[in-house]
């Protein structure tokens, strides 16, 4: 008997059809530039839609840029919540019809999208610049978002301001701090990736909540009321929210020694897109350094390790989630809320 297993010619060809068929394949995918890509999406009639709840600066900034950067294609922009989306998306798919070509939100909506069968996976050259835990088969992060604190400098003293999240423990800090209820995310960045263990996070935020933290719903509103006087030091702002307001003569600032980070946005491409070349355009320069520069003009975080914000919103330190975390999320923000007693 022989020990390895004889290779029929008929299977024999099969393998060298595949082989030639995936060099070729590799040689056109290397070869083709975003310029070559365009030419083709430019075919499909001129238009790109897009399922993303963006933020107003970033409609204002990036879609035009987009648009000029290559002309005669149009961005039919589908601006609603994530949730909003993905039951739209999923109602439309149950009908048999496909609407859009991208769809791009954080990682939980993403993964939902997924698990209804409506992304399809996508090769991006440009996402070999990214980490593993920015990218994903199927999706690639185009923006992230930090969870820190921050405070109001009339009212805090200098050399007094906190420089890590265990600084809050302190009893010092009772009744002085303010939150939002759903960011059970700092939980769970603490747990898994500062201290590798559930028990030394939660006694840390069981000591916290002792000093009667204040929610509040809505970063945006957390970081008017430092603004406004009316809080002294946020436990859970974006990093993203104090620039722009401390450029408007905001007293404010942010602990940037540390913080928790997640991916802020997505790109992705919907199965059957009806522009399947605008689609992959879309993605390719979303997340090549130029697009990722106009995102940052934008205001946002970007995600390309080699584009830096505009302004400092990176924290020293980042405990960044990543997408295996989101089946996670149930359990965390469980604990979040009993912890603090939220219901």
């Amino acid at each position: 008997m022989y020990p390895y297993k004889i290779l029929s010619s008929r299977m024999i060809y099969g393998l060298a059809l595949n082989m030639l068929l995936f060099l070729a394949y590799s040689h056109v995918g290397r070869a083709e530039s975003i310029d070559e890509l365009y030419e083709k999406a430019k075919k499909e009639g001129g238009k790109l839609v897009l399922y993303a709840p963006l933020s107003t600066r970033t409609q204002e900034v990036v879609l035009p840029t987009f648009e000029k950067r290559f002309p005669g294609i149009k961005i039919d922009h589908i601006d609603a919540t994530s949730d909003a989306l993905v039951t739209r998306a999923v109602t439309e798919a149950r009908g048999g019809k496909v609407f859009g070509d991208i769809f791009a939100a954080t990682l939980a909506y993403i993964t939902r999208m997924r698990n209804q069968k409506l992304l399809v996976d996508m090769a991006l050259p440009e996402a070999a610049a990214y980490p593993n835990n920015l990218k994903g088969s199927y999706w690639v992060a185009t923006d992230t978002q930090f969870y820190v604190a921050g405070w109001n400098t009339n009212l805090l003293k200098k050399g007094k301001d906190p420089r890590q999240f265990e600084d809050f423990a302190d009893p010092r800090w009772k009744k002085r701090l303010i939150a939002e209820p759903r960011d059970f995310q700092l939980l769970l960045g603490l747990a898994k990736y500062k201290y590798n263990s559930d028990e030394k996070a939660i006694d840390l935020l069981k000591k916290i909540a002792l000093n009667n933290v204040e929610f509040h719903k809505g970063h945006s509103q957390l970081a008017e009321l430092l603004v406004a006087g009316q809080a002294e030091v946020c436990m859970t702002c974006y990093s993203h929210h104090f620039p722009p307001r401390i450029k408007k003569g905001g007293p404010i600032q942010s602990m940037l020694t540390e913080g928790v980070g997640e991916v802020g946005g997505t790109v992705a491409i919907f199965k059957d897109a009806p522009h399947p070349n605008t689609a992959l355009l879309w993605a390719r320069w979303i997340i090549s350094e130029e697009g990722q520069k106009v995102y940052a003009q934008a205001g946002e975080t970007p995600a390309h390790p080699k584009v830096e914000p505009v302004e400092k919103t990176r924290p020293a330190k980042i405990y960044l989630l990543s997408v295996d975390d989101v089946k996670e999320f149930p359990r965390y923000e469980k604990l979040w809320k009993e912890i603090f007693q939220l219901r």
